[in-house]
């Protein structure tokens, strides 16, 4: 069959279109398990990755136990297909915000999940709810960074801005209490069963 150039052209942009309109409706297939995708908000989805943002409170004792039963067991299952990221969102009153300031301070210098889990322990496990400068020290250099540099970072007063950023996310989002758990920036988890959470995280890297 003789196909003249228009003719083609033609037959090649509806394939393109049809190609286009197939990914659509791949991207758009609901994925398995409980979760709303929240409107206006961009994914964050790097392929082969998952990114989990936790919005949680260092004071909060639920945000504890998750981050000591399903974050770690996840974290183990999936290595490095799947990022934690915790988002510091204070709900307990009566606190300051110098934890969640440490947290963000130790993030930015490759530290933020070791010093996550020495304040959820100091917290709850050792019951210290002040972050004077000598007890900042000592865990400073537990998580092996230094002093000086860590105590600069924090009077630039960076990690506060940091704090409010996030909690001004959560609040656009709407968080309502902690923990709550978006996947990849859109996907607000609503069932924080591990189970429910391993489906989602499985079935995002298999559409990938």
């Amino acid at each position: 069959m003789n196909v003249s150039r228009n003719e083609w052209t033609i037959l090649s942009t509806v394939a393109l279109l049809l190609h286009l309109l197939a990914i659509g409706g791949q991207a758009s297939e609901k994925l398995p398990g409980d979760y709303e995708t929240i409107e206006g908000e961009p994914s964050l989805h790097a392929p082969g990755k998952v990114l989990l943002l936790e919005f949680a409170d260092f004071y909060c004792p639920h945000c504890h136990l998750f981050e000591k039963i399903v974050t770690a067991r996840l974290k183990k299952e999936f290595g490095q297909r799947l990022e934690v990221r915790l988002i510091g969102f204070p709900v307990i009153r009566g606190k300051l915000p110098t934890a969640f300031e440490m947290y963000e301070q130790a993030r930015t210098m490759g530290k933020g999940a070791e010093m996550k889990e020495v304040l959820f322990r100091t917290i709850h496990q050792d019951t210290i709810h002040l972050f004077d400068r000598s007890l900042r020290a000592l865990l400073v250099r537990e998580v092996g960074l230094d002093v000086k540099s860590f105590e600069d970072g924090l009077a630039s007063g960076e990690p506060y801005k940091s704090l409010e950023k996030g909690k001004a996310w959560g609040e656009r989002i709407g968080v309502k209490h902690t923990p709550t758990v978006v996947l990849d920036g859109n996907l607000l988890v609503s069932n924080l069963d591990i189970e429910n959470i391993r489906t989602l995280i499985n079935g995002i890297l298999k559409n990938d």
